[in-house]
């Protein structure tokens, strides 16, 4: 007889209770303290097709001109995402509101930055534009002006019957079948080779503050979920993720939606336009949203999510030992595509970066090891 299989989640340790051997992530003193994550930005070789996928996603087009596309969510934000018409699709970048009493030109100069046009900008202002360690473009702006919030329906989840509570009487659950209705773009996760340079510059830069550090058995660090420093306002668990890996390449966006039923619903209507399910719906540890992975027509992964964790300026950071398992807590096993796939071609890129110096092959080894590892045996 086999025993019963033990289920447990991670443990995670507050930084001023972390093991010996965990490295800490030094945080720099910041340029500024960035107030949100405004909009991506992203070549397309189609933007029509482009623009259906955000469409059914649950995006509004503000304006498209035969190389210009904009797009906004129902919350105030004037763009949330901006896609230019070009040879190759890839991501290009981020913008981040920056405080009105940042001074920019002053950071332009340090960091070798420039201004952006103005008329380049969604819903007016100034802004600059720096480069990260990767090249991904990030704007830092000022003065955009806001727009009004479309109407979104009240939140189903407030009426959930349980064994203890039930709220919901003489009354039925129907969510709408629409697309899920994004209220705001909640956060960008990036890829790269050298993970100690990247941290440190968008620390520096945004002012960001490491709320989950994840590391390998040597207790170096490998991914970390960075929040927004808002002091005592409540801030979503991630607005950036930094993870190291064989390459500088956007992982995913993730846009938040009204709630579990939206997530749902959203989901048939992409299935039913045709679009390429990825993940989900499951939810995940570090940070606890209830999420669903697309591909967009050019294979670049968008996340729908809801019920995020959110944290104050003066919440200690933790540190979490790297796993699959930790990236979720139910739902399907991860897909084989979120991780490297063994190949020559794979084995060819790591001794591209071994030769050029860019990559530590020990940290490589552990990371690969701890990849192989089930995260669950019986999916």
């Amino acid at each position: 007889m086999t025993s019963p299989t033990v289920l447990h989640t991670p443990p995670e340790y507050p930084e001023s209770q972390r093991p010996d051997f965990v490295q800490r992530l030094h945080r720099p003193e910041p340029l500024m303290k960035a107030r949100e994550l405004a909009f991506l930005m992203f070549d397309k070789r189609d933007l029509v097709r482009a623009e259906r996928f955000w469409q059914d996603f649950g995006l509004i087009t503000v304006s498209r001109t035969a190389d210009r596309l904009v797009m906004r969510a129902a919350g105030g934000a004037p763009a949330v995402l901006v896609a230019t018409r070009a040879r190759r699709s890839r991501y290009v970048g981020a913008a981040f509101v920056a405080p009105e009493g940042a001074d920019l030109p002053h950071i332009a100069r340090q960091l070798g930055g420039q201004a952006v046009p103005p008329d380049q900008v969604p819903g007016g202002g100034r802004a600059i534009s720096l480069r990260d360690p990767d090249g991904h473009r990030v704007w830092l702006i000022q003065g955009s002006a806001r727009v009004d919030p479309l109407p979104v329906r009240e939140p189903i989840t407030n009426q959930i019957n349980t064994l203890t509570q039930t709220p919901r009487v003489n009354a039925t659950v129907r969510p709408p079948i629409a697309p899920a209705r994004i209220g705001r773009l909640g956060h960008v996760v990036m890829q790269t080779t050298d993970f100690r340079l990247m941290a440190d510059w968008y620390m520096r830069v945004l002012g960001i503050i490491p709320t989950d550090v994840q590391y390998l058995p040597d207790g170096q660090p490998l991914l970390t979920f960075f929040r927004l420093d808002l002091g005592g306002t409540p801030s979503d668990h991630h607005t950036v993720v930094i993870a190291g890996g064989l390459e500088p390449k956007y992982e995913h966006s993730a846009w938040e939606v009204e709630d579990i039923d939206a997530l749902g619903q959203g989901q048939q209507v992409l299935k039913a336009n045709g679009h390429r399910h990825m993940w989900g719906i499951g939810r995940h540890v570090l940070g606890s949203q209830l999420f669903d992975y697309w591909y967009d027509p050019d294979g670049f992964e968008f996340e729908h999510y809801t019920d995020g964790d959110v944290f104050t300026a003066d919440h200690e950071t933790r540190y979490v030992p790297f796993a699959p398992g930790s990236i979720w807590a139910w739902g399907d096993d991860v897909p084989p595509t979120m991780l490297p796939k063994k190949s020559p071609a794979l084995l060819w890129k790591v001794f591209k970066l071994w030769r050029s110096g860019r990559l530590d092959l020990p940290r490589l080894i552990q990371s690969g090891k701890v990849l192989d590892t089930p995260a669950r045996p019986w999916l």
